[in-house]
This record gives structure tokens, sequence and C-alpha cells, in this order.
């Protein structure tokens, strides 16, 4: 029986050339793992900005102001921005940006609302006010503030007029005054005409006092008041501490008082003018 030598398999060898193939297929691999991984935990990117939209006006807002704005906005073809908190205005206030200088915008405005001006514009620096009434010759509305940002923009506030009664004459101001109307309850006002008021207490005190006079004839002789009486045209405005000759009494109870004449008592709010 002959004898066959044992047949094997060579081992593969492996080559220079098929080496750096294998590795250079694993750095590729690798990379690429590395690349998908990074992708997955990169921030997203950020939107592209767009443009703000205008802000709406205020729920608050009158109907005269609103209407105002409207109108202001056709002629000076203005768009509806967030009022600045630097302005200080009211929640019913409306503003708008332009591209036009203050200077071309006043005679604009004062010419769309011709027969509504309440006097000219009073300007100063870098503001100019306008008042506007809601109808030609109908009460105030609104007033237009114009504050310019340069030569050829504009911002156009325009904000419900805020109606102050004008200081009485004789009055001092940061004195605490009563309005006789709110002593109802604990002393009797009863005009005289001719400027002429009397005011009397549940307790039989009296006190007769004259808009602009200090003396005033009470029960036991003429006493001088603190400060004169005023009137605004009806009510008669009185210093407070002037019930005091009437025997009366004020004690604070928070921002208001509480006035006290014998036994009654009323809450009210003290005018400081």
């Amino acid at each position: 029986m002959s004898s066959y030598p044992e047949m094997t398999c060579p081992t593969p060898v492996s080559t220079p050339r098929r080496g750096a193939a294998r590795t250079l297929l694993l750095t590729s691999l690798g990379a690429l793992t590395l690349g998908l991984a990074s992708a997955q935990t990169a921030a997203p990117a950020k939107p592209a900005p767009t443009t703000p939209r205008p802000a709406a006006t205020s729920s608050a807002t009158t109907q005269a102001a609103s209407a105002i704005a409207v109108e202001i906005s056709a002629a000076i073809k203005g768009q509806i921005i967030t009022c600045p908190a630097t302005l200080k205005l009211s929640p019913r206030a409306v503003c708008l940006y332009t591209q036009s200088g203050a200077a071309s915008l006043r005679p604009v405005i004062a010419g769309k609302f011709s027969g509504r001006t309440v006097g000219a514009w009073t300007t100063t620096a870098k503001t100019s006010t306008l008042l506007l009434s809601e109808r030609a010759g109908g009460p105030l509305g609104a007033y237009v503030l114009l504050s310019a940002l340069n030569d050829k923009e504009t911002l156009v506030a325009v904000d419900a007029a805020q109606v102050r009664p004008a200081t009485p004459a004789g009055v001092v101001k940061g004195q605490p005054y009563v309005l006789g109307r709110d002593l109802v309850g604990v002393v009797n006002v009863v005009s005289q005409g001719a400027g002429v008021f009397r005011l009397s207490t549940a307790e039989g005190q009296s006190l007769t006092v004259t808009v602009g006079r200090v003396n005033a004839q009470a029960t036991g002789g003429t006493v001088v008041l603190p400060q004169v009486p005023a009137t605004d045209g009806k009510n008669l405005i009185f210093p407070l501490d002037g019930l005091r000759s009437l025997g009366c009494t004020t004690t604070p109870a928070g921002s208001n008082l509480t006035v006290s004449c014998g036994s009654d008592s009323v809450g009210l709010k003290p005018i400081v003018f």
C-alpha cells in the first residue's frame, strides 16, 4: 500500500497591499460613524429670523384715540408698533413708526384734522404735542405726540387725553381740601349765592364762608381759616383743616380720611392740587 504525503492548506499570507486596503476601509467606516453621531447630537440649526409682526392695539384703547390713530396712520403711512416704556404712555396709547421727519409730519397731521385741533403744536427739542377733539366742536378726544428718532424717522403716539381740572383760584398747592358734596352725612353745605356757603352739623355748629376770604363767621364769632375756600363754579372746595372750626376731627384711613363730626362720620379722599 503506497504512502501519500499529507495534504495541508496553506495559511493565507497577508500581503502589504491587502493590509493597507483593510486599514483604509476601517478608517473610512470609523469616520463615517463618528460623523453620523455628531450630526445626531449637534444642536438644531436656528431658523432664519422673521420680520416681527406689528403690535396690536391694547383692548383698553379708547374709541376716540383708536379712530384718530387710524386716520393718522393712513395719512402718514405709519406702521403700528409697541409703544416704548420710556414715553410713559397709558395702556390706551397707539404708537406708529414712520419714515418721515417730525417737521414734515406736523403740517400733514394738522391739515388732516383741520377744525378738530385744540390750539397749536407744542414743540420741544425732540417732541411735539397736539390736542385733538373727537369731532369738530366736540369734546377733547386724544393727543398726538411726535418723538423724533432722527431727521427722517419719527415715532408717533396717539393717547387718550387726560383732562385735568384747572387749579381753582386761591387754593394752595400741596394742601389738602375737601369737596362740599363729599361731606354729605356729617356737614350740610348750602350755597347762598355770590360765593357764600353755609356749613352746619347736626350738633348745631355752623360756619358761613366766602370764597377767597380767610375770615368766616362761626356760631361763636369770627374765625380765621387756614386757607381761603374756593369753588370750581359749582362745588365748595374747603380746606380740610378748616373743619376744626365746626368741631370736626379727621383720622387717617389708608389713603383716605375719616371725618367725624359729633356722632356722625364719613370716609373721603382729600384733594391735593
